[in-house]
């Protein structure tokens, strides 16, 4: 059965951070049309969301809900 590693859920949660902070910081200042409030915002929702995000995915790898386990063919 294969499960991600600590270091592959890691990586994700960075690049998805990324492009959803970008999308944030954008939406506030376009709410907001002030720059330093769109990136304090940013700031603060990526380091909120980053650890959310990485406790969400280790806990999703502790169940085997909702995988398909392989069958093994004698040949």
């Amino acid at each position: 059965m294969k499960k991600e590693t600590k270091i592959r859920s890691i990586v994700k949660t960075l690049t998805w951070r990324f492009l959803a902070t970008l999308a944030t910081i954008v939406i506030v200042f376009l709410l907001t049309s002030d720059f330093s409030i769109a990136f304090k915002s940013g700031v603060i929702e990526v380091i909120a969301k980053l650890i959310i995000y990485y406790g969400h995915e280790r806990a999703w790898n502790m169940t085997d809900w909702g995988i398909a386990k392989e069958s093994i063919v004698d040949s």
